[in-house]
């Protein structure tokens, strides 16, 4: 239920500018850049949302703020529907921004963890298999329903399934009990809190802020620039936007490999492996052009869609699950805000170095992969001094 309804919540916010902003540019007079602005706002608005959202759920369960995400979905839809100015827009994409901030994947997680507690992995990683195929729905549906009722009508028909779907969905979600049944694991369970100090607890938070902003700056960078970046190694524009769709289905490949072959495999372990994916698929278009195109989409696809679980897993194993919803919404704070900034960055690095740009996201491909590392061998030296602190 979580999956199909975060299928819906993308498709009708992160992967709508993609179809709808030339057409709301041309009717409210502004630049298509000036619509990609306002959803940059909704990002930053999701940003300081977040952590709110994320208290909700661990005192009340998600299935109220997912409800009432569902409801300020509609809404803001239904308003950007209405937009006569790029003003009108703004607003209506800041009131997107709440739904956001208290709907997507953040969210998603905090409700299967306020549920399952320490052992929600599977249950994250199926929800980010739905998810996976959000914009495979969206961009054609978007496309044939503004072809057929024009971009206000797609709007509203959006706010409709949020109403007719998605509420219901999330409505059926279970009730969380008023103690979160994971409080005790917490405590006892090692594993729960990695047996961290203080200390270490708020260095390893630190680092995996900064790993889930490089993850989401390259993710957004590469959705909003890899066609153009396939133009520069030579690609036409049909093979360039045909290599591009790899992306997605790669994504959910790389959700089913975690989901499969890696279920076993340390969390740090798999997203150390999956952080490498888009370095390497960056060093192959590098050395071999054209031909490697379709390897380094097929890469980063894979690497992102484990990445994608490890934001949901990762806090998780070294936190807890107490807490978890308002710390996840805490530590995705620094991850939303580079991610409303990396259209507009990384299209400066593709207008500058063209193709050379792909060194700068995979350098902090690599630098992601440092902090992992870093990360585990934190954990090792935790894991090392229990027996004796315990004696």
């Amino acid at each position: 239920m979580l999956g199909v309804a975060q299928t819906l919540a993308w498709a009708s916010s992160y992967y709508l500018p993609a179809v709808l902003a030339g057409a709301i540019g041309r009717d409210v007079g502004a630049s298509t850049s000036t619509i990609f602005g306002a959803f940059s706002v909704a990002l930053l608005v999701a940003a300081v949302v977040g952590p709110y959202a994320g208290r909700l759920i661990d005192r009340l369960g998600g299935r109220p703020v997912l409800i009432a995400s569902n409801l300020v979905f509609a809404l803001g839809l239904a308003a950007l529907s209405q937009a006569r100015t790029p003003i009108h827009v703004f607003g209506a994409w800041a009131v997107m921004g709440l739904a956001m901030g208290s709907g997507l994947y953040e969210a998603a997680f905090a409700t299967v963890v306020r549920l399952h507690g320490v052992e929600a992995r599977r249950a994250i990683t199926g929800i980010t298999l739905f998810a996976g195929f959000a914009s495979t729905v969206g961009w054609p549906l978007s496309t044939y329903l503004e072809g057929a009722v024009g971009w206000r009508g797609t709007c509203m028909a959006w706010a409709a399934m949020h109403l007719v779907i998605g509420l219901p969905l999330n409505a059926l979600v279970p009730r969380a009990s008023r103690v979160a049944p994971a409080s005790k694991a917490d405590v006892s369970t090692p594993a729960a809190g990695a047996g961290l100090s203080p200390a270490q607890q708020r260095r390893a938070a630190f680092l995996m802020a900064f790993v889930f902003a490089v993850t989401w700056f390259n993710s957004t960078a590469m959705a909003a620039h890899l066609p153009e970046l396939l133009l520069a190694t030579g690609a036409t524009l049909t093979v360039a936007v045909g290599i591009a769709a790899l992306v997605g289905p790669a994504q959910v490949v790389g959700r089913l490999i975690e989901f499969t072959f890696l279920k076993r495999a340390h969390p740090l372990f798999s997203a150390r492996l999956a952080t490498l994916a888009h370095p390497l698929g960056a060093l192959c278009l590098g050395l071999f052009g054209t031909s490697a195109a379709a390897a380094f989409a097929v890469l980063h696809g894979l690497g992102n869609g484990i990445l994608t679980i490890a934001i949901g897993t990762l806090p998780l194993l070294i936190f807890g699950a107490k807490g978890y919803g308002e710390r996840q919404g805490f530590l995705m704070v620094p991850a939303r805000v580079v991610q409303a900034a990396a259209p507009f960055l990384f299209g400066l690095a593709v207008a500058r170095w063209g193709v050379g740009s792909l060194w700068f996201s995979a350098f902090l491909g690599l630098a992601a992969f440092v902090t992992l590392a870093v990360m585990t061998a934190d954990m090792k030296k935790a894991v090392r001094a229990r027996p004796s602190s315990e004696t």
